[in-house]
């Protein structure tokens, strides 16, 4: 069997290196789920943290790293549980859908002048080049917009083909918003080699200024590297942050630069205003620029009542309601470190994040409980949220990811969701009120498996009993 390597997304999506032709296939050993962050003050800053491994939660597919700072889940089982995860997810990835199951879907959820043209600007291209660098940075990972693509596609006369397609591709924004990364990189190596060739049509200032882009944006590529990502996230997280705003404040530069510099006088003019009104690139990096401060204005800092169950996980409640399939992004320090988790809600007076214990955030909330929280008022839509495109779902989930279908259960939702949840002490570890919750739900659409009694199951098997009635 072809092993597959894995990597996860800090917007709670799991990704494979390799993409599959279908990857809601089952055949006859098909579907598996299974799996295996600071302390609450308000600080604006990020002077003086620590950063551990992290992994994130993912219900069908996940990574299996041992400590987490982000889309948390909980893990209770020994060393032994990872290697027949790891060949339960295997058999899920290499399998093949079928159609006669009354087409019920198993859903991935959280389950780049010629000589004769050198008498031109040779530094125009550059500009392009970056602005659209930037663009491509910025608008690729608005992926939270899921619902653009349900309310096209979430009808029942579209194939189911079609369905998981469009699916697989949300699946993979991620890749595409890296890859848009590294291609940067590529096109501005690109253009800064032409303007070394003909450094006597640009300034010393312009090249500078782009290096330096480009360094920033080379240290942010391989800051992002899985490996980086998941045992050093909160360097991860920072330096994507403050090296994006860095890069974004000196592309600003690079444009006033290059509007105003003359290449008769060599030297700059004072002529910007008609300048910056007809270049494109202006208008570019103004939109790139106001994106990024839009989700800044929506961080508020509120009051949040946090629970403890038990010594692995923490209830931390919010008011208003949030409608399912929505995530939410917490912090103890808004300029240091944001972490994503689904949102439970019945629509009502209040909603509220499951936490397991697994990172050094994760274990703050139930060491201290904190009394406040920054958020972002601004909610974004989670893969659970694709569940309106099919007319049943079953989704699978294990441990503590649990919290991101719960909302599933509690409010109308367009498709017909049966649930699969695999956990370790039910009660002692998620509350009497989250169990009250599943299994208020209609017998026939919920299996509960409890690893404390029932020992550990067959995932694969169980999930495809499951989805056949």
């Amino acid at each position: 069997m072809e092993n597959l390597k894995k990597f996860s997304s800090c917007r709670g999506v799991a990704f494979d290196i390799k993409p599959h032709f279908n990857p809601f296939g089952i055949t006859t050993t098909p579907v598996a789920a299974t799996a295996p962050t600071r302390g609450s003050k308000s600080y604006w800053f990020p002077w003086g943290s620590s950063s551990k491994a992290f992994t994130y939660f993912n219900t069908t597919l996940r990574s299996l790293r041992r400590s987490s700072g982000h889309f948390c889940d909980l893990e209770l089982e020994d060393e032994d549980d990872h290697e027949e995860l790891s060949r339960s997810i295997k058999c899920m990835e290499d399998g093949h859908i079928q159609q006669e199951l009354n087409q019920v879907s198993i859903s991935k959820l959280p389950l780049v002048e010629s000589k004769g043209e050198q008498d031109q600007k040779p530094n125009k291209p550059k500009e392009s080049r970056l602005s659209i660098i930037m663009l491509d940075q910025g608008l690729f990972t608005v992926y939270k917009r899921l619902f653009v693509a349900l309310k096209v596609f979430g009808r029942s006369w579209v194939p189911l083909r079609v369905k998981t397609a469009i699916t697989s591709l949300l699946q993979s924004l991620g890749g595409i918003h890296s890859g848009c990364g590294v291609s940067s990189i590529a096109w501005l190596m690109y253009a800064l080699g032409l303007t070394l060739r003909d450094r006597e049509n640009t300034s010393t200032e312009i090249i500078a200024v782009a290096s330096t882009i480009l360094s920033l944006l080379s240290l942010s590529s391989l800051v992002a590297f899985s490996l980086v990502r998941h045992l050093h996230h909160n360097i991860f997280e920072r330096t994507h942050r403050f090296a994006g705003w860095t890069a974004l404040a000196l592309l600003w530069a690079f444009i006033l630069l290059t509007i105003s510099y003359d290449l008769k006088t060599k030297s700059y003019n004072g002529n910007l205003c008609s300048g910056l009104l007809k270049s494109q690139e202006v208008w570019l990096t103004a939109v790139i620029t106001v994106l990024i401060i839009i989700p800044w204005i929506t961080v508020r800092r509120v009051n949040v009542n946090a629970s403890v169950p038990s010594t692995h996980t923490s209830i931390i409640k919010f008011e208003g309601g949030v409608r399912p399939g929505i995530f939410g992004r917490i912090s103890p320090s808004p300029f240091s470190e944001w972490h994503a988790f689904g949102i439970i809600s019945d629509g009502k007076k209040e909603h509220m994040m499951l936490a397991g214990a697994v990172g050094d955030f994760t274990e703050s909330l139930v060491s201290n409980p904190p009394s406040h929280l920054w958020v972002r008022a601004v909610h974004f839509a989670g893969l659970p949220y694709i569940a309106n495109l099919y007319d049943r779902v079953l989704v699978v989930a294990t441990g503590s990811g649990i919290g991101v279908f719960l909302s599933l259960l509690l409010q109308p939702c367009v498709a017909n969701i049966c649930l699969l949840w695999v956990a370790k002490g039910i009660e002692q570890n998620f509350g009497k009120e989250i169990e009250e919750w599943v299994s208020g739900y209609p017998k026939d659409k919920v299996t509960i498996h409890d690893t404390t009694v029932l020992g550990r199951p067959n995932v694969s098997q169980t999930s495809v009993d499951a989805a056949r009635n």
